[in-house]
Formats: C-alpha cells, structure tokens, sequence
C-alpha cells in the first residue's frame, strides 16, 4: 500500500485509571480525585481533569500533589482492575478493527487504511467505546502514527482530531518539542540551549546543524520528527519473551532476610500470571535497585521452563542470598524469561523442582 493511503488512528482513554474508578465511585465525579499510592516514595499514576487544574500530573510526586490540592480525593491503585477494563476496550477494538497495536493499558493505533470512510468509522467506534465499557476516550487520525498520536491529545477530553502532516506542522508549530514523542526533557533542554523553543524553530533548523550538535542519527531524527515525518508500522500483537513484577518499597529494607517474604510474593504473583497464560520460561532473574540508585541484576538458565512458584521463588532467593546486597535496598523484582507455550491450553510446572541441585543451574550474571 503506498504510503500517501495510509491512515491511523490512536486512541487513548481519558484519564483511564480514575475514570475506571469513577465508574464505581459516580459520587466522586466532577470532584478532584487522584489515584496515587500512600507511601512516601508513590507518585501520581493518573489525576482528573479537575485535579490536574491544580497542576497535578502523572508521576507528581504524591506529597506534593497533596499540597497543591488538600481536598482532593485521593485513591489507591488497583491495577488488576485497571487491567480488565484494558481488555475489554482492547476487545471493543479488535471487534471493529482488524489491525491494532495494543501499547500500554489504555491507548492503541488502529490502521484504518482499507476502510472507505474511515473518519466514520473512527466515530463509531468511539461510540461503541462508551457504550460497551462506560469510558470516554480521545481518537486522533494521520498518515503516520506519530500525526495520529498528537492528534489523539490535542482536544481532550473527548477529542476526536484529523491531520495531516502539514497541518501538524501547522497547528503545533508555536508548541514546545517536548510535545512530540521522542523528545524528551534532556534533549528539549539541548535544544533550549541552541535557541530552539518551538517546532517550528526545529523544523526550520538546517540538519546540518542539528546532526553537528546531536549527532548524525539523533539529529536526522529530530529533523524528521519536527517535520512530523514517520514511516513507522504497526506492530500488531507479539507475546513478550518476558514477564516480572517488582515492587520499591516504601522504607528501604537492609539485609536479605528482610527481602524474602516480599521476594516470595513477587514470585507467585508472576508464577500465578504465567499459570493462567499458559506459559512457562528457562530464565530466573532479579532486579535489586539499592539506596545510591545503583541498579543490579542476577539471572540464572534452567534445564527445563518453569511456571511453579515454588520453583522460582526458590532460584530468586538463592540468587538474592548469592548477591547480599551490600547497602539498603529501595526496589525488588523477579523475572521469568525466554517465555514459550509446552502445554496448549494450560500450563503445569516444569520438571525441575525446588529440589534441583544447583549444578544444574547456567549462572547468567
């Protein structure tokens, strides 16, 4: 298909995680809520619209954001539920379209292309968003993923935007390059400092002068990006080779016997969440970030795949006692992978038990 035809959409959900609470708290709407954790290290993972008035953004500092708003209502994260109403939109998609790129809980890009009218399409399914899950989202529609992608947040909530390349580069050229994805704080600062503080300043920046700053390869990208050029495609739907769970604790926790008991959760939360997929992996890791921030990893291969939680919480402790962390720990995770499907339809623990001799392990640090 040539790439003058291609049009995509992006959806994103609008403000998903409160708007899930929302639909089993209705007494709370119109009201500031926040959904952040309690602890003194969480940060705002989703705040309303009327929060975010207060200048109350995701990863916010919880504290803070409880300065900026002492009335608003804060909640607790509940992500297995966020994680079901993700599915069920993502069902609503793919009962509509037949190519969708699933890229976090709640947004996608869906490809449009074949349809005759694809605007009315994007409508209805909009509609039928709502309708099947009670959630509001925002549709933005381009040639390219990127378009699509601004497009999606610059009206919403409840936005539904058409562009073209140019009248992106058009509509956003006074905005800051830190709009577009990929442009991160660091290089928006680089940028800053060459005098470049909107869009269009990038977009008409020669790319000479910009591989000359960033480098060939950083600078051929911001050039493209201004321009709102992509030929990216989608990426339809691929299993991850990897699962983990992890957790940073609230007070850091010094010495291995402290870590045990939340080691052990980590790894049947992940055993349990690989049960149900039908999958299983060779591959034991864990993630250990200490108080200075540095951030250490330990793996291990099996002979066998494995989904038993006995089995990984076993090679997880004996990696954590094999490292001892040296200084206060902040974060623990667990990890499985090299993820395969040995049991269609089901899944069973591999051969090796808790009770294999460590011989058999491929040390993999």
């Amino acid at each position: 298909m040539s790439k003058a035809l291609r049009v995509y959409a992006h959806i994103d959900m609008d403000a998903f995680y409160v708007s899930v609470e929302l639909g089993r708290r209705p007494e709370l709407r119109g009201l500031p809520v926040v959904v952040a954790g309690s602890g003194p290290r969480a940060v705002v993972t989703t705040a309303s619209y009327e929060a975010r008035r207060f200048g109350i953004l995701s990863a916010t500092p919880a504290a803070r954001a409880r300065r900026l708003c002492p009335d608003a209502v804060f909640l607790e994260p509940d992500f297995p539920t966020y994680r079901t109403r993700s599915r069920d939109v993502m069902e609503v998609l793919r009962a509509h379209v037949e190519r969708v790129e699933v890229v976090g809980l709640d947004e996608a890009y869906l490809d449009l292309s074949d349809l005759e009218r694809p605007e009315t399409a994007a409508r209805r399914l909009k509609a039928a968003v709502r309708e099947r899950t009670g959630l509001g989202c925002s549709i933005g529609i381009g040639p390219s993923k990127l378009v699509a992608k601004v497009a999606s947040d610059a009206e919403k909530p409840d936005g539904f935007v058409r562009l073209s390349a140019a009248q992106a580069r058009s509509r956003f050229a006074d905005r800051p390059p830190g709009l577009l994805p990929g442009i991160g704080p660091k290089t928006a600062a680089r940028l800053a400092e060459r005098g470049i503080a909107t869009l269009g300043v990038l977009a008409a920046a020669p790319e000479a002068d910009l591989a000359a700053w960033f480098g060939q390869r950083l600078g051929h990208s911001l050039a493209r990006l201004a321009r709102f050029e992509d030929d990216r495609p989608l990426e339809l739907a691929r299993e991850p080779k990897s699962e983990s769970r992890e957790n940073t604790f609230p007070v850091d926790r010094r010495g291995v016997d402290a870590l045990l008991e939340p080691l052990e959760k980590l790894a049947d939360e992940l055993s349990e969440r690989l049960f149900r997929q039908g999958r299983a992996g060779r591959t034991v890791g864990i993630k250990v970030r200490l108080d200075d921030f540095s951030t250490h990893t330990r793996a291990v291969t099996l002979p066998e795949a494995t989904n038993d939680a006995r089995r990984v919480g076993a090679v997880a402790a004996e990696l954590l006692r094999r490292f001892d962390p040296p200084r206060p720990v902040r974060l623990l995770g667990v990890s499985v992978s090299g993820l395969e499907r040995p049991w269609p339809g089901g899944s069973q623990a591999g051969s090796a038990g808790p009770g294999a001799p460590q011989s058999q392990l491929e040390l993999a640090v």
